[in-house]
């Protein structure tokens, strides 16, 4: 076993055992414990565990790779995700918590008066958290078949059985104590190789004060502009030039992202689980520092990524590495597959440009420029190693917050809110942690067999809650005539539109090979992309929803009552939910 394959399994099985420590102290015991942690967990700690569920396996993995290749275009990500947790923190989630409900499609029942608007919301917060999760499992994946050098296959199923372990047994409070620790693993794991990096090419130990530095080598040059030359010179665009194309794209992407972020039910989960309103905002203002720690070095991270891998394998103009000679964490990625040579002129050489006929590097997977970045800079065995624990504690804390809205949007929402609604406490509990058992098994199937519609991006997830349940929020707390008829008819146009669209243009639909309408990706609507439709689905949801409202009219007087009692400042009046 090589020292940094040791380092690796004390890095991981070390925070795993950590994990099922706090989730056997935590498990819950009741309903409220399960779905909520009981109501009363401590607004610094509840951010810190929003921080955790927030930053998953894209922010920590995929997150700085995108920027690492898109550059300025990467920007949208950073823009999207964070002001979307403005927007859910601001506009939505204290309204929410006053309500005083479990889950999100329980409150879109009560405020739309209808079984239909909760099924409805069931079905797109499922459709929106299984498409999320799909990411999560790469994650898993990923880190496992290449730290441990384990078969993805088996990384998977070590992955998901952690997470049945906390996530089933705990509920939410086990979760939420879970989440803290893997904050602090995963914040730890991102921090500490960007400042190595940082300190290594600028001398600035500050990620995100290097980026704006000059090179350590005494040139004067800046970091930035170093790398635009360097990429620049194999053909590529400047880094710092937009690559998203239109700037109505970008806008869309960035305003899909937001909203779809706003509207993702894991997340707004979150906020019941502190004892009051002001507490919810005051996690609120936790969790905006404790995601700004990664959030603000992530483009950093990007950008040193990019200039060490170009350097490496291109070490300076017209020279070319021999492949042969090629370094050792070459050689260890390209053992996963997610990084390909093939020597097109048989030279020995390797030649790496943008031009796809000369191009001998056919695949460099983004998901890995934060996981080999420490290795490509030559950081020490134990930093490498950090940033595999990170990697998974990233992953597994996002999974187990996605798999608990889904099966209590199953338990809780269909079967106690529709089906059965004598359901007895028990029996609901019961029901619950089947439920979560059975979805992660199902998101274990789709990590090992993703569908082609959703497969390497998480942008989709957000699309889908974008169009779908972040309108019919928004609509349920600051328009008191919106009807329940007028809010199915725009969930379902939301995502029904968005759907159609992304399967239209990804050229794909639920059968593999097969196409919907065709590939017509030349012929995007405005020049929006499919990740980026969202925000054009939630106008449309909008749209749809008031047209229904002026045709059939408005909620009845006691509805409107309730939407004033709620957004009426001061503390809720259905605290005994949570005692």
């Amino acid at each position: 076993m090589s020292e940094l394959q040791l380092y690796a399994y004390i890095a991981v099985f070390g925070s795993f055992a950590m994990y099922f420590v706090i989730a056997w102290w935590a498990r819950a015991g009741s309903t409220s414990e399960f779905y909520v942690a009981g109501g009363g967990i401590p607004p610094i700690q509840n951010g810190m565990a929003i921080g955790a569920d927030w930053m998953s396996a894209a922010s920590f993995i995929s997150m700085a790779g995108l920027i690492a290749f898109l550059g300025y275009g990467g920007s949208v990500f950073l823009m999207g995700w964070t002001g979307g947790y403005v927007l859910l923190a601001m506009l939505l989630a204290p309204y929410m918590r006053k309500h005083g409900k479990f889950t999100v499609p329980e409150f879109i029942s009560d405020r739309y008066y209808s079984k239909t608007a909760r099924i409805v919301a069931v079905v797109c917060l499922i459709i929106a958290s299984l498409t999320y999760i799909i990411g999560q499992m790469k994650g898993v994946g990923v880190a496992f078949s290449r730290f441990l050098e384990v078969d993805y296959g088996l990384g998977l199923g070590i992955g998901m059985a952690v997470v049945w372990v906390y996530a089933v047994l705990g509920g939410m409070k086990g979760i939420t104590y879970t989440q803290i620790a893997q904050y602090c693993v995963l914040i730890f794991a991102y921090t500490v190789p960007a400042i190595f990096i940082s300190l290594q090419l600028t001398g600035n130990p500050i990620p995100q004060l290097g980026l704006g530095s000059t090179l350590a080598d005494g040139s004067g040059v800046y970091l930035l502009d170093k790398l635009d030359q360097v990429v620049t010179e194999l053909g590529f665009k400047a880094y710092t030039t937009d690559s998203l194309g239109s700037n109505l794209n970008m806008f869309a992407y960035t305003m899909s992202l937001m909203i779809g972020t706003a509207g993702l039910p894991h997340i707004i989960m979150r906020f019941f689980t502190v004892p009051t309103v002001q507490a919810a905002r005051s996690s609120a203002g936790y969790a905006l520092v404790f995601i700004a720690l990664l959030y603000t070095v992530a483009p950093a991270v990007g950008a040193m990524a990019r200039l060490n891998l170009t350097n490496t394998i291109t070490p300076a103009t017209n020279e070319h590495l021999e492949y042969a000679e090629r370094p050792q964490w070459f050689k260890d990625w390209e053992k996963t597959g997610l990084l390909k040579f093939e020597d097109k002129n048989s030279d020995g050489k390797i030649q790496y440009s943008a031009h796809a006929e000369t191009n001998e590097m056919v695949k460099i997977d983004r998901d890995i420029m934060v996981l080999a970045n420490p290795a490509i800079a030559n950081l020490p065995n134990w930093v490498i190693a950090l940033v595999a624990a990170g990697g998974l504690a990233a992953a597994l804390s996002t999974a187990a917050g996605l798999l608990l809205a889904i099966s209590s949007s199953v338990s809780h929402d269909l079967m106690k809110g529709v089906i059965a609604p004598d359901l007895s406490e028990k029996k609901e509990l019961l029901a619950s942690r089947i439920v979560m058992t059975m979805s992660i098994l199902l998101a274990g199937y789709l990590g090992l067999n993703p569908p082609g519609f959703a497969a390497g991006t998480v942008a989709l997830a957000f699309g889908l809650a974008a169009s779908s349940i972040f309108p019919a929020l928004m609509m349920g707390i600051f328009s008191k005539r919106m009807s329940g008829r007028a809010a199915v008819w725009g969930m379902v146009s939301g995502i029904g539109v968005t759907m159609l669209y992304v399967f239209q243009h990804k050229g794909v639909m639920f059968i593999p090979g097969t196409s919907f309408l065709g590939n017509m990706e030349a012929n995007w609507f405005f020049g929006i992309s499919p990740n980026a439709f969202g925000a054009v689905g939630a106008l449309v949801n909008f749209t749809v929803a008031f047209i229904v409202l002026k045709l059939t009219g408005p909620a009845p007087s006691n509805i409107q009552q309730l939407v004033e009692n709620f957004r009426t400042p001061g503390e809720t009046s259905v605290a005994h939910r949570y005692q």
